[in-house]
């Protein structure tokens, strides 16, 4: 989601898209595990439905999906590591609604956020106890982790493409104050609305892409 104007000379160096880790896991996952891990997923979805990932014991999760003990150990440590590839698919969504913009030939984000943002907040909500057991305050755990390294990624590779300075630096200050404020808002210890918050979020994160301009300093435009 990187503001600044794409360089008129040279191709793009970068499609900001190869960054994402989806691609590399699709290629390496072989069909009857994808289905194996995925009736895993949903099980424990299910059972989180209406009580904490702590009051879930694998029996339940692997009785519900329809694999024995010895399947899913094959593929995952504990639940906790199931909850995290449960989940993966809310990092998915938090970066492909940051970027939900981009389906035109304009460079310039919208002053407003894409509504796909809200909608994800939304949908995080109705997910909060569970993503907060693995999603800490302040953004770490497991799924912040996560979060953060697949934005930050993302970012750092849509900056490079478009020649903005120092995308390592912006490229971490994006991905820590959405996943800071994303795990603290889940923990109630911001309280908005999800309308309100995509606003007060889409606003923060594009001050931060504008805060470094050419040569390492504030952006001579934003500074007039």
């Amino acid at each position: 989601m990187s503001p600044e104007e794409p360089r008129a000379e040279g191709p793009r160096r970068e499609d900001p898209r190869a960054a994402d880790p989806r691609t590399k896991d699709a290629r390496a996952e072989d069909p009857r595990t994808a289905r194996t891990k995925g009736r895993l997923r949903t099980s424990l979805l299910a059972e989180c439905a209406d009580r904490p990932l702590a009051e879930v014991s694998v029996s339940a999760v692997v009785r519900r999906a329809g694999v024995g003990r010895a399947t899913f150990y094959l593929h995952y440590e504990d639940l906790t590591a199931l909850a995290v590839d449960a989940c993966a698919d809310v990092v998915h969504a938090a970066v492909d609604a940051l970027h939900a913009w981009q389906t035109g030939p304009s460079p310039l984000p919208p002053v407003r956020p894409p509504a796909a943002l809200a909608a994800f907040l939304t949908e995080a909500a109705g997910r909060a106890p569970l993503y907060r057991t693995l999603l800490l305050p302040g953004g770490d755990g497991p799924l912040g982790r996560r979060l953060h390294r697949e934005l930050r990624a993302r970012a750092v590779a849509e900056r490079a493409a478009v020649g903005a300075p120092h995308p390592e630096l912006v490229g971490s200050a994006v991905a820590a104050a959405f996943t800071g404020v994303l795990a603290d808002w889940l923990h109630e210890d911001i309280r908005t609305d999800p309308e309100a918050l995509a606003d007060h979020l889409w606003r923060l994160l594009m001050a931060l892409h504008r805060a470094i301009g050419p040569g390492g300093g504030p952006d001579p435009a934003r500074t007039r």
